[in-house]
């Protein structure tokens, strides 16, 4: 059912906790399934120095979350920002249709985080939308 990147990410999840005085914070559920994701992002001149996470919910959601934290560090905010759910289930291998909500919330977690820096930091990313224009896609 589940690739073995998948379960090698719910199994040794990276990058899991907060970061104090993070410079972006996303925080997403999703109320059919109960997944609960927030995303601590430490940026520097633009780029994603260090990811965190925490979530609350299943397998898949552990390893997405996990995932998407490996995929942003090093990242340019631009280049972040065209991290998609897609590009999370690519990484790891592929999900099961019904646990491909839970890219969805990964990708919105981070997006959130993303947008979290770009307002307290007066920034405007091209593509970057607020939380609640992200999760009606």
């Amino acid at each position: 059912m589940y690739t073995a990147k998948v379960m090698d990410h719910f199994s040794n999840p990276r990058n899991v906790g907060e970061i104090l005085n993070a410079d972006g914070v996303g925080m997403v559920g999703n109320a059919k399934c109960g997944d609960i994701m927030k995303m601590h992002l430490k940026i520097e001149n633009d780029i994603v120095l260090d990811a965190k996470f925490k979530t609350f919910g299943c397998g898949a959601a552990v390893a997405t979350s996990s995932a998407a934290t490996e995929m942003v560090i090093g990242k340019t905010v631009e280049e972040a920002i065209k991290i998609s759910n897609k590009a999370v289930m690519d990484a790891l291998g592929g999900l099961p249709p019904e646990k491909v909500h839970c890219s969805c919330l990964a990708e919105e977690a981070l997006h959130a985080a993303l947008w979290d820096y770009a307002v307290k930091n007066g920034k405007y990313y091209e593509g970057l939308k607020s939380p609640e224009e992200h999760s009606e896609h």
